[in-house]
């Protein structure tokens, strides 16, 4: 006979990686339907690079690699990496990202629980500085059989009669940004009913659709997200009032590039966010200024990654003003 106290278990760290790698399996799935088999490939190709470096830091640091490998967590970095680095990018892109990610921004800074920045993040961030050029050309892939993305991936081979130029393209927030720069105006740059293609709002509907079902579990907390989404809106809009024909609407915001992925789950990661309910609103306000005034002024099109390090580097200050003090301590103000 069962009887009260019922505690409710705490989640395992492998349970909840399995379920957030769970949630994004219908944005894959989208991802790779409107870009191509490739998706795949660099999500295995960053995946097994992710679970190749966590095992070989953790034999240098004389810990037990099999029980952290298959804790899940580089397996979802891996996968965060390919879902963020251009579908038809070289294979070793990934790879030295996933390097970065997992050596650099994890495990020389004591492993998972002790990493200050997001890893997948940090990849996508030391890629874009160091690899521009691969990192912002969004290379269509109508022109490519299923087949020949693969090679291109791995061999930078293209059919014959096809060149690299003829393939390489902006991105959708690299093409505005350029245009503003250049004098266009948004009603020539977004020319139609719809702010984004119908590509572009069914992917972000997908990772919305995974978020909120993560949310549903109970395994993210709500704040980051819907502090970032808030505020991105609000500023998008106050702008977009302003003036129309040089600042984007919020629906536009709010489907193009990473806002949904980086919303849902990227601010939402644990360990480098604030611990106390107050302190992830804040955090999540920040990431979406943040991304607002860069996508608007800065020198990169989709902000996403480059907020959430910023915000990685005031959680632990965030932390200190919002986080209750234990019993019997005092606040930062000197109150009990």
């Amino acid at each position: 006979m069962m009887s009260s106290p019922f505690l409710a278990q705490p989640k395992s760290v492998r349970q909840v990686m399995l379920w957030v790698l769970a949630a994004l399996l219908p944005g894959a799935l989208l991802h790779s339907a409107l870009h191509g088999p490739a998706v795949w490939l660099q999500i295995l190709l960053a995946s097994a690079a992710a679970l190749l470096c966590e095992a070989a830091m953790l034999r240098a640091r004389g810990l037990p690699a099999r029980r952290f490998v298959l804790d899940g967590s580089a397996l979802l970095t891996g996968a965060l990496i390919g879902l963020t680095f251009p579908p038809l990018g070289p294979w070793w892109l990934v790879v030295v990202g996933a390097f970065f990610a997992i050596v650099v921004a994890k495990q020389l800074y004591g492993g998972l629980g002790n990493n200050l920045f997001n890893p997948a993040m940090v990849a996508f961030a030391v890629m874009m500085v160091s690899f521009p050029a691969q990192m912002s050309q969004w290379t269509p892939h109508a022109a490519l059989s299923g087949g020949d993305q693969l090679l291109y991936v791995l061999t930078r081979d293209l059919p014959a009669g096809l060149s690299a130029d003829a393939l390489a393209g902006a991105t959708p927030l690299d093409a505005v940004r350029t245009g503003l720069l250049n004098g266009q105006t948004l009603g020539v740059l977004l020319a139609g009913p719809w702010p984004v293609s119908l590509d572009q709002a069914l992917l972000a509907l997908a990772w919305l659709a995974g978020g909120l079902a993560l949310g549903a579990r109970g395994v993210l907390r709500w704040q980051a997200p819907l502090a970032m989404l808030a505020t991105l809106t609000v500023l998008a809009a106050l702008a977009h009032l302003l003036d129309a024909e040089r600042y984007a609407s919020p629906l536009f915001h709010l489907l193009a590039g990473a806002t949904q992925l980086g919303a849902w789950f990227i601010a939402t990661d644990p360990v480098t966010a604030p611990s106390s309910a107050r302190g992830r609103l804040w955090f999540g306000a920040g990431i979406g200024a943040l991304t607002w005034v860069i996508r608007t002024w800065g020198g990169y099109p989709d902000a996403v990654a480059f907020a959430v390090l910023l915000m990685n580097l005031c959680a632990p200050f965030i932390d200190l003003h919002t986080r209750a003090p234990a019993f019997g301590q005092r606040q930062p103000g000197g109150r009990r």
